[in-house]
């Protein structure tokens, strides 16, 4: 057993009989004379059980409990009393304590209780096991899939999460590029704070300034009151900026000093002011080309992509569809009322054989509209679009699977060149022109 058990308890002789009895029931236990005692001995090591009297020189069992709570609370409390009454054993429930024991102590009492204990600490690490399982099966915050490519991802989503690092999430409309920064967030230690998601390429231009780093009364037409803008609201909360490429030049200079020094200049403020926040951002284009291009500024790509997550199409993850759509059934039929019962296996064959333009947003329509259809009942390959059925043989066409062959051998020489294009572009015998070509083809970083 060997669990580890520290017994606070100020008369002597008591505490040396159950310190005795519960070591010849195979605990590793250790007295304490009092609780200031016990707390030190909490401090200083780990236990997995503290049983305590109430009444005790120097600090009391509540007293103790309280601490245990703040300092200690993976460490589970019995508590001891002769001079229990309700409102003592309902403090002391309240405070944390798992259960409570009146005296006189009676051994067999006293093991179980502890057996119970050692219960509950069983079916709580079960519970967490499970917990992490079906996370795992079924995705990250919504993110739905068991493909090596989704699995890749929310194994970057584990890494990153707990640190403050800027990330970049990369991947065409509709991959949900959101999910993955809500992911990020709620993982981190800042989950607590704010989340706050920005679509860039919804704020028109000459509002997007005022909108992210604030204006003062009276800076423009209109600005009746001042605004703390974006960046400042937060208040060391996270910020996810999606569509990043859509950040007009000017304003990539001020987002890029607020994210190396601190501060901010609202709109017609005489100084900066500081703020703090995480940087979460995302896009669909492709920046490398933009910071050739000059409409991006390399400096503040290099510090946006300090961690990259890509997220690829649907059409290069099909074993993330059956699971998709098997959460999307469920989630739209319970959204109309009715009953989900589920696809047949030829509309699962067409849903598996179309190339999906519009990624995950796309097939959630698709499946609204054919759980509607259905009316509760199985949805079958009529209740799909007339673009899905007539792709019913896209699968075994040569020019795409060419073409998915291409993609993954160059990624695959890419990697073993070490990411050096022109490396790649020798060891496959073309240009660097037409490897840049077929790169931003299939979208291979």
């Amino acid at each position: 057993m060997n669990e580890r058990v520290l017994v606070a308890e100020d008369e002597e002789i008591l505490r040396r009989n159950l310190c005795d009895f519960l070591r010849r029931q195979g605990y590793d236990v250790t007295g304490a004379a009092d609780g200031q005692e016990a707390l030190e001995k909490l401090l200083e090591d780990d236990y997995a059980v503290l049983l305590t009297d109430i009444r005790m020189p120097r600090m009391d069992g509540i007293a103790l409990l309280r601490r245990v709570g703040a300092e200690r609370p993976e460490t589970q409390v019995l508590v001891t009393t002769a001079y229990a009454t309700v409102d003592t054993a309902i403090e002391a429930l309240r405070l944390g304590a798992f259960d409570y024991l009146l005296k006189p102590i009676t051994f067999e009492d006293l093991l179980q209780k502890l057996k119970n204990l050692s219960a509950y600490r069983a079916m709580q690490g079960e519970v967490h096991r499970l917990r992490r399982d079906v996370q795992r099966r079924l995705g990250f915050e919504g993110i739905i899939g068991e493909s090596e490519q989704t699995k890749a991802v929310f194994d970057l989503i584990d890494k990153v999460a707990p640190t403050q690092s800027t990330v970049l999430i990369t991947g065409e409309s509709g991959t949900g590029k959101e999910l993955v920064a809500r992911a990020l967030w709620s993982r981190s230690s800042l989950a607590e704070k704010e989340f706050l998601a920005v679509n860039m390429a919804a704020i028109p231009s000459q509002m997007m300034e005022a909108q992210l780093f604030g204006h003062e009364k009276g800076a423009f037409t209109g600005a009746d009151r001042s605004r703390e803008g974006n960046l400042r609201s937060v208040r060391g909360g996270t910020v996810f900026l999606d569509e990043i490429g859509e950040l007009p030049v000017q304003m990539q200079i001020k987002l890029l000093r607020a994210l190396e020094s601190g501060e901010i200049q609202p709109v017609g403020a005489a100084r900066p002011v500081n703020v703090s926040f995480r940087l979460i951002a995302a896009t669909n284009q492709h920046l490398e080309q933009a910071v050739e291009e000059g409409s991006f500024r390399q400096d503040l790509y290099f510090r946006l992509n300090v961690f990259r997550i890509a997220i690829a199409p649907l059409r290069e993850r099909p074993d993330d569809i059956p699971a998709l759509v098997a959460h999307l059934i469920e989630r739209h039929a319970r959204s109309v009322g009715i009953k989900a019962s589920g696809i047949s296996n030829e509309a699962m064959r067409l849903l598996l054989a179309y190339h999906w333009p519009g990624n995950v947003r796309e097939l959630s329509n698709v499946i609204e509209r054919a759980t509607i259809l259905a009316g509760g009942g199985v949805i079958e390959q009529n209740d799909l679009p007339v673009e899905l059925q007539e792709a019913k043989e896209q699968p075994i066409e040569l020019k795409r699977a060419v073409e998915q062959f291409e993609a993954r051998h160059i990624a695959w020489v890419l990697n073993v060149a070490g990411g050096s294009r022109e490396q790649a572009a020798k060891l496959l015998g073309i240009d660097p022109a037409t490897l840049y070509r077929r790169l931003q083809k299939y979208d291979i970083r």
